[in-house]
């Protein structure tokens, strides 16, 4: 590569990492609006992730729409439901009209929820190949990857990495087989209140529903040291606490930033619970 080239490169990759801000928001795809987004864009977070699978990029669309410089990610595009093309097409034209704004985060789902379930690795390849033929660059994608195997095709084949539902211990791990630099942006969930008890049966449900049922969730969990006896019953309270962040708003700010601390770049934060999330997250700036 040529001086004039690598500086190219270099200058992508530092713009690539660095708009994302260290703090973003989580959400259900149908769960915030465009008087949300725009309100926690004047906030200051860096992103918003749209999550819930939705079946292509039009709530996307909505929220870059509705702000002006945020970015908006998906947190994730289900590879089982939505076509690879399509989806390449979709990006392109929110490309055009909202040029450097979205990342198309991307991922497989779990045997549990998918019928004829095939290779999740083999297939996650297979769409990737289709986006790198529909002009979607690896730099403007991510893969929720928690394993070993999906965290070296994130490495090798996208921007980074968007884990769900990770202890910090998970986020160092991540980093070594990522290396120092590709982007880790892991999501945690949040119940601001110091009543610890409150904060569990409010985080419970979201920690349980589906995920301590679903083999690549409690696979990943075990790997740091959780046990069948911790996942059982809606998971113990210590499980509950490294996967829900609550207490005062400086307690939760450091359970987050405990995840920049070992390695990622951006923390997704997912507000729980029957609340105004923009006043909560208010609270946490």
């Amino acid at each position: 590569m040529t001086p004039g080239g690598m500086a190219s490169a270099l200058g992508e990759l530092h713009w690539s990492m660095t708009g994302f801000g260290t703090h973003g928001v989580w959400a259900g795809f149908s769960a915030i609006s465009p008087q949300q987004a725009l309100e926690i864009e004047k906030l200051g977070y860096g992103t918003i992730w749209l999550g819930g699978s939705p079946r292509s990029l039009t709530p996307a669309r909505k929220v870059l729409e509705a702000t002006s410089s945020i970015r908006v990610a998906t947190g994730i595009t289900n590879i089982w439901n939505t076509e690879a093309a399509e989806i390449a097409e979709q990006f392109n034209q929110l490309e055009t009209d909202f040029p450097g704004r979205f990342l198309l985060g991307i991922g497989v789902s779990h045997p549990e929820a998918v019928q004829e379930y095939r290779s999740p690795y083999d297939s996650l390849v297979a769409y990737l190949d289709v986006l790198d033929e529909g002009g979607v660059p690896a730099d403007r994608r991510v893969i929720a990857a928690l394993g070993p195997r999906m965290l070296r095709l994130a490495r090798d084949r996208a921007l980074g990495s968007h884990p769900y539902l990770v202890p910090a211990a998970h986020t160092e791990y991540a980093r070594k087989i990522l290396g120092p630099d590709k982007f880790l942006a892991p999501e945690h969930k949040v119940v601001l209140t110091e009543d610890a008890e409150l904060a569990r049966s409010v985080g419970r449900p979201y920690v349980d529903q589906p995920y301590l049922h679903l083999q690549n969730y409690t696979n990943n969990l075990k790997r740091f040291g959780y046990t069948d006896a911790d996942i059982a019953d809606g998971g113990t309270d210590a499980l509950i606490d490294a996967l829900v962040a609550h207490g005062s708003a400086e307690v939760v700010r450091e359970q987050l930033d405990s995840h920049l601390g070992q390695g990622a770049d951006h923390v997704a934060i997912q507000i729980l619970g029957d609340v105004d999330i923009v006043e909560e997250l208010a609270k946490l700036i």
